[in-house]
Parts: C-alpha cells; sequence; structure tokens
C-alpha cells in the first residue's frame, strides 16, 4: 500500500483532494457553540393541581408519582417539587440507559395512577435540555399591555416564519383572561354561587357542529354558534330569567374586564414597558445561524416601525459563541505559523512546506468523521485541534527523517520513499498506539464536565487517525518530488547556519550536563523525585488550589431579589429602583478602568426569580446586558462584588444575589443537600450551616430552597351541617370558584387565546374580615347561608414548597464564591472537618450531601482516575511487548510524572487554579511525552549493542535524540503557545488546559534528557537491563521509532 501510493503519479494527490474537499463541503453544516452540549438525560413529569397548597401537592401527586416510578430501569435519582397548585418529578437517568425506552417506561408508570385528585389536571411527561436559549427580542412600546400582548404576537408569528428560527415565545405576560367578577351581595341577592353563574356562561356561550343536510343542493353543515368572546358581548349573556319574563343579564351584576391572569407579571426594558420575545434552539440547530437571522429582522423593522414602538436585541447568548470561536481560530492561526516557522528552523521550506501541508489535510479529513460522531465546532474540539498540531508533526517529522536518510544513502528518491517509510511504519504505528491508549480512555470521562471535556480526546482521535494515512499514504509521494528537484534549493541562509552552530553548542552543552547526570546518578534521580513531591505537596498545603472549572464570564448578569411573600408590588418597585442605582455607581467606579460604560440593556422582570423557586409580585430578577467580554477589562466577579458593594443590606429584602443567569458545567459552587423527613428540623439546620457559611469571607449569596408559605386559613366542616343539606364538596366547590376562580372555556379571538374565568370581585375576595359572612348557597333552597354557620375556620403556617429526592424531604443550601476572596474546595473542606460533625451531633436524623461543583467534580474526577489508569496499564503492557522486560516500561513512564512537576509549577507561574481542564491537558500530555522516553531507551539500548559502556551509551542517547525531542516539543509548546499568554476574558476557561501541555512538555523534555539516562545508569548497577545482541536486536528500533535527525533533510 506504501508502495503503490508512493510511486501512483495520482492515488496519493487524489486521496488528498478527496480529504479536503470532504473537509470543507462538511465545514458550512457543522454546528457552532461555546461548548459542546451536555446531554441532561432528564425526564420531568408535571401535574398541576389548581388551589392546593404544597403539603397537599406532596401527599396527592409526589408520592403517587414516586410510588409508580420505583420499578423503572436506570435511574440514577428523582427529585420531586411540591409547591402551591403544582407538582413536578425529574427522573435522572444513568447515561448507560436508552432515553426513548426510559420515557416510554415512565409514560407506562404514569399513565397508571389512579389515585390522582379529580381536581389535578393531565400529567404532562417531557425530556428536559432539548433547547437553548439564544436571544431575547425586546419589544417597547407607549401602549397598553393587552395592546403591547398583541404586537408581541404579532411579531412572534413573524419571526417564526423564518426557516432558521425554530422557537419563539412571548415573556412578560401572564395568561390573558376574560375575568368576570362578581360582588358578594349580588351573589346573595340571586341566591348564586361563583359556579352556579360559571354554569350559566358555559351553557349560553356555545359554538357546536350539529350534523349535516344532505339535499339535492348538495351537503350542508349545521353548525350551532353562540360563542362569546369580548367583554361586550358576555355582559349580554342572561343569566337569571323569571317568570314574569324579568331577565338579569350577565353585565348587570357582574364586572367583566379584559386583562391578565397576574398583573405584577411584567417587564421594564429601559424605563420603559416592554414584552421579550425568547428565542431558543433545538440540539441541532446552529446558534449563531438563528443569531443571524433574529438580528436581520430586528434592524429590517426598525426601519419601518412607528414612533413610540422600537425592538431591541436583550440577553444574548449566541454572540459570545462566535467572539469565543473568532478567539481560538485567531489564536490556533498564530499557533500555526510558529510551528511552520520552528520546522523551518530545522528543515528546507520544501520539506516545511509539505510537513506542514499534512495538517490542512488531516484537520478538514477528520471533520467527516468528527461530524458523523456528533461533535460541533466549539471551544474544546477547537483547542482540540490547535493542540493536535504539535502531535501530527511528531509523524510526519519522523517520517521525513527517515526517507532523508535513506536518500543519503544513495539511493534513488522512489526508493528511498518507499525503504524509508517502511523502516519506521510500526514505530509511527505504536507511536499512534500508545497515544490512542491514553485519549481512549478519556472519552469514557463521566459527568457533566466529563460530557464537555470527552469532546477533546475524541476530536484528537479523529485527527490522529486521518493523519496516519495522510503520513503513509500522501507525505512521501510528496516528499519523493521534493527529493527529485533537491538541487533547486539556495544554499542554506546566513542566520539560519548561524542557529545551526547555536544549537548544536547547546547540544554539547546538554551532554556536559547528562554526563554529571549520569555520574552523579542518585543525587539527579532523588532531587527529581524530591521536586516531584515537593510540587505534589502543594495542592494538600492549599499553595495551589483546586476549582472544579474555570469561571465563565459572559455578556449577562442579573440581580435576583427575593421579598416576603405578601410584598405589595410598590415597594418590590422601591427596592428595583435601589438596585439599579447602585448598578449605574458600579458602572461610574468602572468607568476609568474601562473608559466607557459597560451597561447596554437594563431589563426588569417582575413575578421571576430563578433561584426563588416560587412567583408573585414580593420577586423580581434586573438583567444587564454588558458591553462584550473579549473588549472590556472587568470580570462580572468584579462588577457583582462592586454593585453589591454599593447596594448594600435592603431593608426587608429576604435574598438579593448578583450573578450570570447561565452556569457552566461545574454547577453551583456551594449546594449541599440536607435530607430527612422531618421538615422543621430540615429548616432549623438548614439556618444554622448558612450562618456558618456566611462566615467564610468571598462566600456570598446564601439561600436555602425551603420557602415559608403564605398564612393559611383551614375550613372544617360543623357536625350536623350535612344535615341541612349541605355537603362538604359544596363547601369546598363554592370556597374554590369564589376565590381560586372557575373556569368557563377558552376563547380565540383575533387569533389569540383567552380564558373566560368567574371569581368574586376584588373587594370581596380581599378581605379577611368578610370571610367568615361569605355566601354558601344552600343547593335546594338557593338561600345564601353564612359560611361561619356551617364551617369552623382557624390559620396555620405551611411551606409553600417542599423538595424531595429519592423518598426523602430535602432542604438545598446555595451560595456562590468569589474566586479572587475564597476557593470552593477549602471552603467545602473546612466545613467538613470543622462543622458538619456537630451540626449532625445536633440533628441525627439529617443526612448531608455535596452537591453542585464538587459532586460533579467527584463525578469526572473519579472517571479521569480510571481513564488515565486504563490508559498507563494499556502503555505499560504495550512496552513490556516491546522491551520484554517489566522494569524499562516503567524508567519509559517515568515521564509522566515528571510532567506532573511543569503542569503544578506552570499553574502557580500563570496565577491559575488546578481544574478539571487542567487534569484533562495532564492526562493527554502522557500519551505525548512517553514516545520521547521509549525512543531514548532505544537509543541507549542501540548504543550500548554497538560496545559502549551503558554510561557512556546513555549520555550519547540525549545527544542523539536532542533535536528531535527538541523539534516535536517545540512544534506542540508553539501550537499552543498564542493561547497560552491570551488575555481576553473568553479564553480564561481554557489557559489552564494549555498551561498544563505547555509547561508539562517543556519540564518533561528536559528532565527525560537528563534524569532517563541517569535511572537507566542506576538500573544497570543493578544488573537489571537487558542489552540484546545478535541480528534481533538490531531491528529493535524498527518496533519502535528511528527518529534520529542527523542532519537536515535535503528539499
Amino acid at each position: 500500500m506504501i508502495r503503490y501510493f508512493a510511486l501512483h503519479p495520482t492515488a496519493a494527490n487524489i486521496m488528498m483532494v478527496v480529504f479536503l474537499c470532504a473537509g470543507i463541503a462538511t465545514l458550512p453544516s457543522m454546528k457552532r457553540e461555546t461548548f459542546p452540549d451536555i446531554e441532561a438525560f432528564e425526564v420531568k413529569v408535571s401535574v398541576v393541581y389548581p388551589g392546593a397548597a404544597a403539603a397537599d401537592v406532596e401527599e396527592s401527586i409526589c408520592q403517587p408519582l414516586e410510588d409508580a416510578t420505583d420499578g423503572i430501569s436506570f435511574i440514577d435519582e428523582r427529585r420531586c417539587e411540591a409547591k402551591d397548585n403544582l407538582g413536578a418529578m425529574t427522573l435522572k437517568m444513568l447515561e448507560l440507559g436508552d432515553m426513548q425506552q426510559f420515557i416510554d417506561d415512565i409514560n407506562t408508570a404514569v399513565d397508571g395512577i389512579d389515585t390522582f385528585p379529580d381536581a389535578a389536571e393531565i400529567p404532562v411527561v417531557e425530556e428536559l435540555g432539548r433547547t437553548n436559549q439564544v436571544i431575547g427580542v425586546a419589544i417597547s412600546a407607549d401602549v397598553g399591555r393587552a395592546e403591547l400582548k398583541r404586537l408581541a404576537e404579532y411579531y412572534r408569528e413573524r419571526l417564526l416564519q423564518h426557516p432558521d428560527v425554530p422557537i419563539v415565545t412571548v415573556t412578560g405576560f401572564s395568561t390573558h383572561q376574560l375575568q368576570i367578577e362578581i360582588p358578594d351581595y349580588n351573589l346573595r341577592q340571586y341566591g348564586l354561587s361563583v359556579v352556579d353563574i360559571a354554569d350559566r356562561v358555559a351553557r349560553q356561550a356555545v359554538d357546536l357542529p350539529a350534523g349535516d343536510i344532505e339535499s339535492d343542493r348538495g351537503v350542508h353543515q349545521i353548525r350551532f354558534t353562540d360563542l362569546r368572546r369580548t367583554p361586550q358581548q358576555l355582559a349580554e349573556l342572561i343569566v337569571i330569567a323569571g317568570e314574569d319574563g324579568a331577565e338579569v343579564r350577565l353585565g348587570d351584576i357582574a364586572t367583566i374586564a379584559d386583562a391578565f391572569e397576574e398583573e405584577e407579571d411584567r417587564i421594564v426594558f429601559n424605563g420603559r414597558a416592554a414584552a421579550i420575545l425568547q428565542v431558543y434552539k433545538n440540539k441541532i440547530d446552529d446558534s449563531l445561524v438563528v443569531f443571524d437571522a433574529v438580528s436581520e429582522f430586528v434592524e429590517r423593522e426598525n426601519r419601518v416601525l412607528p414612533e413610540g414602538i422600537a425592538l431591541s436585541l436583550t440577553q444574548d447568548m449566541a454572540s459570545i459563541v462566535k467572539d469565543r470561536l473568532q478567539l481560538i481560530v485567531k489564536n490556533s492561526w498564530q499557533g500555526l505559523l510558529l510551528v511552520i516557522l520552528a520546522l523551518y528552523l530545522f528543515f528546507s521550506w520544501r520539506y516545511t512546506f509539505w510537513v506542514a501541508m499534512g495538517l490542512p489535510v488531516s484537520f478538514l479529513g477528520s471533520f467527516l468523521l468528527i461530524t458523523w460522531l456528533g461533535i460541533s465546532i466549539n471551544m474544546i474540539s477547537l483547542v482540540a485541534l490547535l493542540i493536535a498540531i504539535g502531535i501530527l508533526m511528531d509523524d510526519a517529522i519522523v517520517i521525513s527523517e527517515s526517507i532523508a536518510s535513506e536518500y543519503q544513502k544513495g539511493k534513488a528518491p522512489a526508493q528511498a520513499v518507499v525503504d524509508g517509510t517502511k523502516l519506521v511504519a510500526r514505530g509511527v504505528l505504536s507511536s499512534f498506539v500508545t497515544t490512542l491508549l491514553i485519549f481512549g480512555g478519556l472519552v469514557t470521562l463521566q459527568g457533566d464536565i466529563g460530557q464537555v471535556l470527552r469532546v477533546l480526546p475524541i476530536v484528537l482521535i479523529s485527527v490522529l487517525s486521518v493523519s496516519l494515512v495522510e503520513a503513509f499514504l500522501i507525505l512521501p509521494h510528496h516528499l519523493k518530488h521534493a527529493l527529485e528537484r533537491a538541487g533547486d534549493d539556495d544554499d542554506m541562509p546566513k542566520w539560519k547556519q548561524a542557529f545551526t552552530r547555536w544549537f548544536e553548542r547547546r547540544r554539547e552543552a546538554l551532554g556536559r550536563y547528562v554526563e554529571l547526570a549520569v555520574q552523579y546518578r542518585y543525587a539527579a534521580v532523588g532531587g527529581a523525585i524530591a521536586v516531584l513531591l515537593l510540587s505534589v505537596a502543594m495542592l494538600p498545603t492549599g499553595i495551589l488550589k483546586f476549582k472544579a472549572f474555570p469561571d465563565l464570564d459572559g455578556d449577562v448578569i442579573q440581580a435576583r431579589i427575593l421579598l416576603p411573600q405578601g410584598t405589595a408590588l410598590s415597594r418590590t418597585e422601591a427596592v428595583v429602583a435601589e438596585v439599579i442605582a447602585g448598578l449605574q455607581a458600579t458602572d461610574g467606579d468602572l468607568l476609568a478602568v474601562e473608559g466607557r460604560s459597560l451597561l447596554r440593556n437594563i431589563n426588569v422582570s417582575y413575578n421571576q426569580n430563578a433561584d426563588a423557586f416560587e412567583a408573585g409580585a414580593h420577586v423580581a430578577t434586573v438583567s444587564v446586558d454588558l458591553v462584550a467580554a473579549e473588549s472590556r477589562r472587568s470580570s462580572l466577579d468584579t462588577l457583582a462584588r462592586i454593585w453589591r458593594e454599593h447596594v448594600g443590606d435592603l431593608p426587608g429584602v429576604i435574598n438579593l444575589q448578583y450573578k450570570q443567569p447561565v452556569l457552566g458545567p461545574a454547577g453551583r459552587a456551594l449546594h449541599i443537600r440536607l435530607s430527612g423527613r422531618d421538615l422543621e428540623q430540615l429548616s432549623q439546620a438548614s439556618y444554622e450551616l448558612q450562618q456558618w457559611l456566611g462566615g467564610y469571607p468571598g462566600v456570598v449569596d446564601i439561600m436555602d430552597d425551603l420557602r415559608p408559605g403564605k398564612p393559611q386559613i383551614n375550613v372544617r366542616m360543623l357536625p350536623g351541617t350535612l344535615a341541612t343539606g349541605i355537603s362538604a364538596e359544596t363547601i369546598a366547590t363554592q370556597l374554590r370558584g369564589a376565590y381560586q376562580g372557575h373556569k368557563v372555556d377558552d376563547v380565540q379571538f383575533e387569533d389569540e387565546d383567552y380564558e373566560i374565568e368567574v371569581q368574586l370581585d376584588a373587594a370581596s375576595r380581599d378581605s379577611l374580615t368578610d370571610f367568615d359572612y361569605l355566601a354558601i348557597i344552600h343547593p335546594q333552597t338557593r338561600q345564601a347561608v353564612p359560611l361561619s354557620a356551617i364551617a369552623e375556620v382557624t390559620e396555620s403556617r405551611a411551606f409553600a414548597r417542599i423538595h424531595r429526592v429519592d423518598n426523602l424531604r430535602t432542604v438545598s443550601v446555595f451560595g456562590d464564591v468569589d474566586g479572587d476572596i475564597a476557593n470552593t474546595g477549602e471552603v467545602i473542606d473546612h466545613t467538613r472537618v470543622n462543622y458538619l460533625p456537630e451540626l449532625l451531633q445536633r440533628y441525627p436524623d439529617v443526612r448531608v450531601e455535596f452537591e453542585g461543583e464538587v459532586k460533579n467534580a467527584a463525578v469526572t474526577g473519579q472517571s479521569l482516575r480510571f481513564a488515565f489508569m486504563l490508559g498507563a496499564l494499556g502503555i505499560f503492557l504495550l512496552l513490556s511487548l516491546q522491551f520484554r522486560n517489566y522494569l524499562e516500561p516503567i524508567i519509559v513512564m517515568l515521564a509522566i510524572p515528571l510532567a506532573l512537576i511543569g503542569v503544578i509549577w506552570g499553574h502557580l507561574i500563570m496565577g491559575l487554579d488546578l481544574t478539571m481542564p487542567s487534569m484533562i491537558g495532564f492526562v493527554s500530555l502522557a500519551g505525548i511525552v512517553v514516545n520521547d522516553s521509549i525512543l531514548l531507551v532505544e537509543f541507549v539500548k542501540r548504543n550500548a549493542r554497538a560496545g559502549m559502556t551503558v554510561h557512556a551509551a546513555a549520555c550519547l542517547a540525549s545527544q542523539q535524540r536532542f533535536r528531535a525531542i527538541f523539534l516535536t516539543s517545540f512544534t506542540t509548546v508553539a501550537g499552543v503557545s498564542p493561547l497560552l499568554f491570551e488575555t481576553s476574558l473568553q479564553a480564561q476557561v481554557l489557559v489552564p488546559l494549555v498551561t498544563s501541555i505547555a509547561f508539562g512538555i517543556v519540564t518533561s523534555t528536559l528532565l527525560i534528557l537528563i534524569v532517563l539516562p541517569a535511572m537507566y545508569a542506576i538500573l544497570e548497577d543493578f544488573g537489571f537491563t537487558q542489552i540484546a545482541t545478535g541480528p534481533e536486536s538490531d531491528s529493535a528500533l524498527d518496533t519502535v521509532t528511528g527518529r534520529e535527525l542527523a542532519t537536515p533533510p535535503p528539499a
């Protein structure tokens, strides 16, 4: 195969063109995103239970759901949230399960439940994580809310007509209703209840098909239609007709209004009333394509909008994708240029060109494979390509050196490329397998962080696989032509001759250092081990800190406000005004640093707070669009800290948090779950834990998810009431209709959906003093009976939200950590050792679990350790087969811990915390640095077989391998160095990963060349080396790779 492609006049070129065209054709269809999609593996079952308190929902909805789903396979965790009017269970599936089968099993289990209350609505089962937010469109207009809603629906329909906009929802409004409100005194006067009125409205507002008439003139459809769709039409309905012909119309006894169910559900955008169209994408959609479509739509519409109406882009989650990808692409081109320049230092320009051509061919050729595997263009996949630049050069350098060596023996170009390629073929394959063993293990990474980081080894394996084909079947053909035209090259430039002389002096200096290391081999090896132990000791001592995932800086920051239940909307608005004033003061403070305002838009959403787990006039979210992260100097942590200081502690505010709307894959920095059966005990334990966590500097935004409910009025029928003809059902139904309201129908008018609802008017509904005298209408006599005459009324208070995990009640404590002040790991470890034993002693029935960042890091870390051990074991077994013993593979693998020295000190020098991406970088190093150690050991053995002492052979081997090891390491470091020194906030998430690779390779390269010969000499002292002799040993090098660069190869 190698001979065929090397000598065939067109085969190699055809293959190269196929790879290039396949990549170019595939590239436009590849999805672009910031990070790889994280599969939620979660299914949610929601059951609406109108009017029910959280405790009722827990008993009537959550517990039946738990019982029904007990036997479903592949369940990792079950969480059920019970709150007023709603029960929702989330089932998390193990990654090994099949999602469709999992959903089918849940549907079957839920369909089999027959104990739900009659008032509960039909359960809704949905898979979570199928959509992602892209951007919002704010519609600001000086019109009424009903007209604003119609505008929003109009533009929603317009947007959805665009083929690249898949999902649009309208926010800023609750359910649109035609509200029929009746005073209590009118109900008393006519002997009617709210339910009676709703029933009479429903019977008269009818739209019903009545069959067909078939006549000689054709078929005519019959339809009775008297549906009332406007307040005016509803007011004309007759609800009472007397025997004397007198009629009472609905408008005579009720007020009918076109309104919204919750008036506090509204949005203020830059000081004006607004609606927001939230645009989402499906998993398969490209966020930048969706963003471009929405941007063009807004720009086009704004040119023709009437005065007083404006469309604005807000909550932009897509531009950051473009900014980050452009940043990586820019650094990739810089890295590629540095690699080419590095190659040109050692090769002629013709060799440099064809060796470098392997990069675009391998990259583009791998895109087809990457797309087939479902990988998108994202920050992790692009960094994988950046890392691959240096790794791909390794094989190309090996093959080109071998071909040049054969050519210098006097062989013809055609014979030289065939013999040279075959000579190192087994070695290159061996090198590929060792790299594959490490990266293959990383594909098994678990957890949310693992789902993000496993893309890196998948991309690297794909690229390396294509590059192996390119190196064997395409590169030799082009090098043959280069050798045939070798005489066309000019002489080596003087600056290059000077560099070559300088490099030779460095190689000679290295030889002296290696001789000293071998002479004092025990001190050299002991010193390296001591430095390794000193480096590793920096982790438990806290000198080098660990965090699960680097901070991600977006372009949106929020202030989430929570006040006590029952707080008037006017008070919430006052708090919002103070928060915005603090924001503007913060912007003023940063003006000197930034040189301009950071604020683009300020959006206030009342009735919304993602952390409050409740809705109402007492919650609000201030969302701020900032200038792009790559063009500002201040991080979101800095902005949040100054904003928090300016606002301070506001009276009456339960919780005020400053944060990004989207978390990274690591989850919440602090998430501690308390489990038990007694909610009061859990509540007290949660309070004490929050007080403890609040004592740490840098720990902010602490709260739990247990919410005290509204004061509850309990009604119980008095003994003897049933004998009067009034049942408990009669009382409950009329109470529910009066205060919860009774839905009559859903109607559509002017392309908008409305609910028709009947209830008591606000004056009667909101008066506690009149509650005891509420008229209960006797079902037979139609007489009004005061509630206090037939029922006992008491007051209590319960929780508004109850959370259950795996059949136990839970309370979760959340918090954020300012990374400039504190470290999550240190806070958790200190709390675990110094406080939790005391807490659990006071509350022995409470169980504590760590979730969020701590759990995700533990899950991914465990799978990372397993992957590393699996890969290392595979390399050991492979090397044992090659070296035919067990000790020399250990010497070769010494490069792996030596690389850890560079990883740790690199993070200290760069001022970084050690993160999961850092560890991925270190594990990736194992597949890179081992290959150089293999060759060094082989050269030691080859020199010894030539008659040298092992000590002299070891010293000479380092000099022989210096050029090749330096070049392969230098190209890898050059490829990632632009990103290593990138100062943009956008790149900081990737800097730890490339820091591990760059510093790890530099350190391991130097220590391999010096320490490994010393270690091999120690083995010789104890007689553990095996220097084979004879013809078989001469071919041993072929088993690995022959990478000696004796002289620069010709063009």
